[in-house]
């Protein structure tokens, strides 16, 4: 008797991924962590949610090839040309969206914010999470480690999904 594969989507915060990893002086190699989530996970959509910034449209188009569904938030500058583009309701809309229509069995939501934790503890109650994969976790909020959810923490597998041959930069 075959037993039902229960789908699985993922749901990533994109600049919270890339700011938690960087802060670790290392980099993420997005294609061999979009294995690493099919091989572990066995995942149908992986969305990853991010500011549009025209400038890394070579960015996008890679991510698209090794898989993963894009969607934009428009972006604005803020009055120190910082680029603003939070795409944290995004993220909760579309996976509530997703929970209601059907579209997975289970979810794991990318991110170590704290603005996600009503969204994990409603998923955790509904059991239909799966894992919370947070980047660092000296830097995953107090308020998703409360919820009892199930964690891992990227930083653990820094040997598995950095970029590798990467020289350092020399301090200024």
């Amino acid at each position: 008797m075959n037993e039902k594969q229960d789908k699985i989507n993922v749901y990533i915060d994109g600049a919270n991924l890339y700011r938690g990893i960087t802060d670790l002086k290392w980099f993420l190699d997005y294609n061999k962590f979009r294995v690493w989530l099919s091989e572990k996970y066995r995942v149908n959509k992986v969305y990853i949610f991010l500011g549009l910034v025209p400038k890394y449209k070579n960015l996008y188009e890679q991510l698209q090839e090794f898989g993963y569904t894009l969607i934009f938030k428009e972006t604005i500058y803020d009055g120190n040309d910082n680029i603003k583009g939070n795409c944290d309701a995004d993220l909760v809309l579309k996976v509530t969206k997703d929970f209601y229509e059907n579209k997975f069995d289970q979810a794991i939501i990318v991110a170590g914010d704290g603005d996600y934790a009503c969204l994990v503890q409603f998923l955790n109650d509904k059991n239909r999470l799966r894992v919370v994969l947070a980047p660092n976790y000296k830097k995953c909020s107090i308020l998703l480690k409360r919820t009892n959810a199930k964690i891992t923490y990227l930083n653990e597998l820094e040997c598995h999904l950095k970029i590798a041959n990467i020289k350092e930069k020399a301090p200024n």
